[in-house]
């Protein structure tokens, strides 16, 4: 297919004036904790060409150049002969099952410790994946694992791919600003170990190059913490507050990246079209502005930024057209380095990270990344 840049910023009303934004409210939500799961068993780049026998040199250009030195994945089982077994679809939707489950539940845990919560406190729970469909959802085989109180409400977000993390949070924002004092957990929990078709082709290889399994969660609460509940977890919160998202939709880049139904091998194949890294930078400014519109902000104003590790390419395609530097995406290229690409829950990995690293202070600015099928770009703004 032939995808086309659209650099017209006045295209479809983009540029529309957007309503002025208080940057100080202290009732919206915010992010009180943060956690990340990934299976027991990782791999190098060099050691996955060798148990798949990939001896073609273009197949091994693609694995060893894309900046990623180890994944945690759950390859399929040996066979006799020292090969791999080829899993069919069923067999795939049940490793999505368990392994989704195992990593997402770790996830939450691992969120609620750092929040200082705990799984009783939980009001509302959203699930986010793509490398399986599941009925019920993920988000009920989680409150069975854990233990949840079954009365809490809940959310699945499927399908929608990298970008899906954003969209969730979207809307966790938006329930926690409407229950304030109960907390919200997000957990994103994508196992792409189980979306992976292996025959050789230089386009499944290039998305068995890439991805990694991997689960990140976060609790989000909102109030001015004087109930009992906000003063214990509010009150030593240290996170930001979520302040706007911003969407856009390449709408003639629908087909750039999705799953198709490969009848020779009976089961999904993802597809990446290879423009996808320049068509979603060419785009990244236009988002980013409108983020932005009403803010009185500037790109420049912006202290830390957390980009989807959607690959190398589209890393540094981000990078040019927003005038990042290496430090700004030292998260972002690290994470895709140890994980590759792990789906929706990449900026989580890369957020978890800057808490960790402990230089973003009150009153900067943060402007969070993702990108996926659509083709899509989400954006939200973030103040600590």
């Amino acid at each position: 297919m032939t995808l086309t840049l659209d650099l017209n910023l006045e295209h479809a009303g983009v540029l529309a004036a957007a309503p002025p934004i208080a940057l100080d409210t202290t009732d919206v939500a915010r992010i009180i904790g943060v956690g990340t799961a990934v299976p027991a068993t990782s791999y190098s780049q060099a050691e996955l060409l060798d148990v798949f026998g990939i001896e073609d040199q273009r197949i091994r250009s693609v694995f060893m150049n894309c900046a990623i030195d180890r994944r945690h994945l759950t390859l399929p089982p040996e066979t006799p002969e020292g090969g791999r077994h080829l899993e069919i679809q069923g067999e795939l939707l049940a490793k999505h099952k368990k392994n989704a489950v195992e990593i997402g539940a770790r996830a939450v845990q691992e969120c609620l410790k750092n929040a200082g919560a705990n799984l009783e406190d939980i009001g509302y729970l959203t699930c986010v994946t793509s490398t399986g469909f599941l009925t019920p959802g993920l988000s009920a085989l989680i409150i069975r694992e854990l233990g949840i109180d079954p009365r809490a409400s809940r959310l699945d977000v499927v399908g929608m791919g990298c970008n899906a993390g954003l969209n969730a949070l979207n809307a966790v924002a938006g329930w926690s600003r409407a229950h304030p004092g109960q907390l919200a957990v997000m957990v994103c929990a994508e196992a792409c170990s189980a979306a992976y078709v292996f025959d050789g082709t230089m386009r499944t290889s290039v998305v068995n190059s890439l991805f990694g399994d991997g689960s990140a969660a976060i609790a989000v609460m909102s109030g001015d913490g004087t109930s009992g509940a906000q003063q214990s977890l509010l009150g030593t919160a240290q996170g930001p507050r979520v302040l706007k998202f911003s969407s856009y939709i390449i709408t003639e880049a629908l087909d750039a990246m999705r799953y198709d139904w490969d009848m020779d091998q009976e089961r999904f194949s993802f597809y990446l079209d290879p423009q996808v890294p320049y068509v979603v930078g060419a785009h990244a400014e236009r988002v980013v502005d409108r983020l932005l519109e009403g803010t009185g902000l500037r790109r420049s104003d912006i202290g830390h930024w957390l980009v989807h590790s959607g690959g190398k390419k589209v890393i540094d395609s981000v990078m040019v057209n927003l005038g990042l530097t290496r430090h700004d995406v030292r998260h972002t290229t690290g994470v895709l380095r140890d994980y590759g690409n792990v789906s929706s829950g990449s900026f989580l990995f890369s957020y978890e990270r800057l808490c960790e690293e402990g230089v973003a202070n009150p009153g900067e600015y943060c402007v969070l990344m993702t990108m996926g099928p659509g083709s899509t770009i989400e954006t939200a703004l973030v103040r600590w």
